[in-house]
């Protein structure tokens, strides 16, 4: 056999070649894969600059259009506030004022949105900001305020930190208030209210639920359009703010009209002896509050089995504050009600009724009230039931008697 030798020089040259060939093809290579990459930056690009130019406007009308409006948008007129891109140009919708304070009480919020966002509690115990604790008054209406003028005097002149005002009327009612006025857009988004329904707890939910979103609220006030103040500002905010307890009517009635309304298949979770009664007239702490608003197993069951003649008004926030916030609360009321007349109403205070003596009975009656850990004289700070016509009487004793 021959073999064809070859020299030293020869086999380095074929190295060389093959050398040669491997890096012009790893040269291609690259080059063909960043050829590719910038066709393919390229192309997305225009496909964004399609989408981007021609598709938003459509989709988002077509969305928003599909999307069903609250059942209570239909009957109040929305600031859309910081709701669109515009409007935050010109107010930071992020701010810790807006957030702590919401400047505007309309919304488009279903009660489980509120509540679930009023029910948030900071773990930070310092706040980033001076709160003065406020008062909510929270007022529960048909229609406008015939005591407006009273109210207006009672809050005239006052630190506007030390309170706030909500006012829940029925669907459909517009409360058009002057822009001077402290009740210039307090109304808060509203649903049907029927007396002797679940619906009246509702009220007293939602109210609470708008207060809440403002942090400096800590005092809550429910009131409705026939009740009065029988002592001025001042003396109401130091009451409330340095009282340890809330005053939320709550006691056993066992009659047909206390223990007879309880229902036993809210058993095991509401035992007979955890049934309570009482005004649905309260003033709480923010603590219960919140509470109140994130509770929906025993909300569930008063919705389910208190049915008419139960009355869930008188009974949910009763018994649900004394299973496990008893210790917190007074169990007495600070809005007097006269129910010497019997009947499932209690009497109305007209203009003939309405004198220096009424008032002064109302504030003293010649009993003593436990307040934190002594007694007090002063019982009741609110009173009810007044018809308007008993508007112009009252005006004439609220400088010399009621002081203010």
């Amino acid at each position: 056999m021959n073999y064809k030798m070859r020299g030293r020089g020869e086999k380095d040259e074929f190295v060389f070649k093959d050398s040669s060939i491997g890096l012009i093809r790893l040269l291609c290579f690259l080059i063909l894969f960043v050829i590719g990459i910038i066709i393919g930056l390229t192309s997305s690009s225009h496909v964004d600059r399609y989408f981007i130019t021609s598709r938003p406007d459509n989709f988002y009308t077509d969305y928003t259009t599909a999307a069903p409006a609250p059942s209570y948008a239909k009957t109040a007129t929305y600031d859309q506030n910081c709701s669109t891109n515009s409007n935050c140009k010109n107010d930071d919708c992020l701010s810790m004022e807006s957030f702590r304070m919401p400047k505007n009480l309309t919304h488009r919020m279903t009660d489980n949105e509120l509540f679930w966002r009023a029910s948030m509690v900071p773990d930070k115990p310092e706040y980033p900001f001076d709160r003065v604790p406020k008062l909510a008054f929270m007022f529960m209406t048909r229609g406008p305020l015939p005591f407006l003028p009273l109210w207006e005097r009672f809050f005239r002149g006052q630190d506007e930190n030390k309170y706030s005002i909500y006012v829940h009327s029925n669907p459909g009612v517009r409360l058009d208030y002057e822009n001077s006025s402290v009740f210039y857009q307090r109304q808060i988004p509203s649903q049907d209210v029927k007396w002797g329904t679940v619906t009246l707890v509702d009220a007293e939910r939602r109210l609470l639920g708008n207060a809440l979103l403002d942090f400096s609220n800590d005092r809550f006030i429910l009131l409705s359009e026939s009740c009065i103040p029988i002592y001025n500002f001042p003396t109401i905010y130091n009451y409330l703010i340095g009282s340890t307890h809330s005053f939320l009517d709550s006691y056993d009635d066992p009659s047909r009209y206390g223990r007879g309304r309880y229902s036993r298949r809210m058993k095991p979770d509401i035992k007979l002896r955890d049934w309570r009664k009482g005004s649905q007239w309260f003033e709480i702490h923010r603590t219960i509050g919140i509470k109140i608003i994130s509770d929906t197993k025993y909300y569930n069951l008063f919705k389910s089995y208190c049915l008419p003649s139960c009355y869930p008004d008188e009974h949910y926030l009763p018994t649900f504050v004394h299973m496990f916030y008893g210790d917190l609360n007074a169990n007495r009321t600070v809005t007097y009600v006269d129910w010497s007349l019997g009947g499932p109403h209690p009497a109305t205070f007209g203009a003939d009724d309405v004198t220096e003596n009424l008032i002064r009975s109302i504030r003293n009656n010649g009993t003593n009230c436990a307040y934190n850990k002594g007694k007090t004289s002063i019982c009741f700070l609110f009173a009810r039931k007044f018809s308007p016509s008993a508007l112009d009487p009252l005006l004439g004793l609220a400088s010399s008697l009621l002081g203010f």
